[in-house]
């Protein structure tokens, strides 16, 4: 290889310079170095316009703030505070409890939903787009500064404007605007203001209804109780669990399946089937007539005309549908003049996490119907016949602004991701004082610590005590040999949010003691004393217990003398029946001398005493 010649290193840089190095640099239109996506011009280019905006970083919220509220904010240093495990961290008391609903029940009339400005055939796309954007944003201002001056929390709600012009869109297109909510809080998951909406669309021609989704964890008398308090409200109230109906479904799918694999079977099961609706027919007919001579004889009673909720005059039934019977129920709900002739159109519409996907999924799965595209469909919601005569209007999942005492029930409602929370002691807290302690014990197979002397043995365990008999259980122990807390926590919430660990919450009108009850304990109660002294250990906050310390006060023999807290006397020492002896004076002089050399010996084993769990 040859030598290399002087600044042949240097050439490529060169070029370049000589290329680029004496020219200005080139500028965009706007005359700065900004790329498109770093102006300020009132468009967010980093988000997705398609994109849920519920959560926000802190970042991005305290800009959002800023912006709403039209002030300046100065920023504070974070105060680090110390929690004891042994308190009800995060939880507010009941004097607390009581004031907070006292401001929400004041301030209910200002938990609303953005409304769609009025429109005619003569306003132009811009003059709308501008008067939605104005109209939003003073929605978010008032909810932003109703926040602030009352100090009140608010679930996190959807902060995309295209997200609620598809509501609306569903509100003016729908006959009957189903709202579906979850059956262990339905309240919380009820935006009074969208009926008031849908009323103000329509004039009072459209329909409200609630459906109350995983009733089958409900018992009849609590759903009677709903009922009634429905009933009361004046809103049409339907009770349904998508679960049980997908259920029984696969159960169908796999009986049909093993059908098909035997041709003999499936041949019997068909002549099964045609006699029994032959016999069903034969029946319907003579009930028919029973019907025609019974109301010839007499009027139907009260009771018999209540039987099934169709018609908009009847009372709420508790009675949980099937999928046959809520499709009955949505074709004669509705009797007022329809957007179609054809068919009624519902529309659904609920928070994401209260099964509205996997209730209309339930309903769609036997007929096996396709999606079908209306004229009008958006990109965004999507329409779906149910039969012929019903129209499904499926709206996006909406997290609108509800009411909340803390962040915890936020968790415990399945409003916040289990999975992204930061803190779990105060969600689980919160579960303890819902769910005793022997529910708690009886489901998980665990023995929680029981209270200290001096403590109230009644109280519901704190969130360590239940997360450390809980993860030295399922053996979830973090590298230094002690349970980890955080894992625990997060199978323990998604239990409850799943349901497995069930509690319910009554309406206003009843009595919360009267409206839960919870089962009686099922296994045999074992002591903590019979438990093996590594568990009674990683069960233990403080890890020692009164009688381990007073078994070490007493049992330790003191070695020297102690006069006026004084313990220093180099000439004095206790012998072993108790009495003073004076040492000698070399002793006193070397005390070091005679006198064996510890080992030196490495600290994982002096210690290893504190790694015991």
């Amino acid at each position: 290889m040859g030598k290399k010649t002087k600044g042949g290193s240097n050439l490529g840089r060169q070029l370049i310079k000589d290329r680029f190095g004496h020219t200005a640099r080139r500028k965009v239109d706007n005359d700065t170095m900004l790329h498109t996506t770093e102006l300020q011009d009132g468009y967010d280019w980093g988000r997705l316009n398609l994109s849920s905006v519920t959560e926000e970083s802190s970042f991005n919220a305290f800009l959002r703030t800023a912006e709403l509220a039209g002030t300046e904010f100065q920023a504070e240093k974070l105060n680090i505070t110390f929690v004891n495990p042994k308190q009800r961290v995060g939880l507010l008391s009941k004097t607390q409890e009581q004031h907070m609903h006292q401001k929400h029940a004041e301030h209910i009339d200002q938990l609303k939903i953005p409304r769609r400005p009025k429109w005619t055939k003569e306003t132009s796309a811009e003059d709308l787009e501008r008067a939605e954007n104005e109209a939003f944003l003073n929605w978010r201002r008032d909810l932003a500064l109703l926040q602030e001056n009352e100090e009140i929390l608010m679930t996190p709600y959807e902060k995309n404007l295209e997200f609620w012009r598809q509501l609306w869109r569903v509100v003016e297109r729908s006959d009957v605007v189903v709202q579906i909510v979850d059956a262990r809080n339905p309240l919380l998951f009820r935006s009074v203001d969208l009926e008031r909406y849908v009323s103000e669309v329509s004039d009072g021609q459209k329909l409200n209804m609630i459906l109350v989704n995983k009733s089958d964890l409900l018992t009849l008398e609590q759903r009677q109780h709903w009922a009634q308090y429905f009933d009361c409200e004046g809103i049409r109230t339907a009770f349904y669990s998508a679960t049980l109906v997908e259920e029984e479904l696969k159960r169908e799918a796999e009986a049909a399946k093993l059908a098909a694999e035997s041709p003999s079977t499936a041949l019997e099961l068909k002549e099964l089937r045609q006699a029994a609706e032959d016999i069903q027919h034969s029946l319907d007919a003579v009930e028919h007539t029973l019907d025609a001579i019974e109301s010839k004889i007499q009027p139907k009673t009260e009771s018999q005309q209540v039987k099934l909720p169709r018609l908009p005059g009847d009372k709420n039934s508790a009675h949980l549908l099937s999928r046959l019977e809520l499709i009955d129920f949505l074709r004669h709900i509705y009797t007022g003049p329809r957007n179609s002739s054809q068919h009624v159109t519902i529309g659904m519409v609920g928070y994401p996490n209260v099964g509205k996907s996997s209730t209309i999924n339930s309903l769609m799965t036997m007929k096996k119907v396709s999606v079908s595209a209306t004229p009008g469909k958006t990109k965004r919601f999507q329409t779906l016949f149910l039969e012929n005569d019903i129209l499904l209007c499926d709206c996006p999942g909406l997290v609108m602004p509800s009411f909340v005492l803390t962040k915890a029930d936020m968790l415990l409602n399945g409003i916040l991701p289990i999975d992204q929370m930061r803190d779990h002691v105060p969600a689980v807290n919160l579960l303890c004082e819902r769910i005793p302690r022997h529910i708690l014990e009886d489901k998980y197979g665990i023995v929680i610590a029981k209270p200290l002397e001096g403590e109230d043995p009644d109280r519901p365990p704190f969130s360590e005590e239940l997360l450390l008999a809980y993860g030295y259980n399922r053996g979830f122990m973090t590298s230094n040999g002690q349970p980890d807390q955080a894992r625990s926590a997060r199978y323990v919430l998604k239990d409850y949010v799943n349901g497995k660990l069930l509690f319910a919450l009554g309406p206003p009108s009843v009595d919360q003691s009267e409206y839960h009850t919870f089962p009686e304990r099922q296994r045999k109660v074992i002591e903590e004393s019979q438990l093996p002294s590594q568990q009674q250990r990683a069960m233990r906050i403080d890890k020692s217990s009164s009688k381990e310390l007073d078994n070490q006060f007493f049992t330790d023999k003191p070695s020297t003398a102690h006069v006026k807290g004084r313990t220093n006397f180099p000439h004095v020492r206790l012998a072993n029946d108790g009495t003073l002896v004076a040492n000698d004076a070399g002793a006193a002089a070397k005390p070091w001398r005679n006198v064996k050399k510890e080992r030196r010996e490495k600290l994982r084993k002096k210690f290893s005493h504190l790694d015991e769990h």
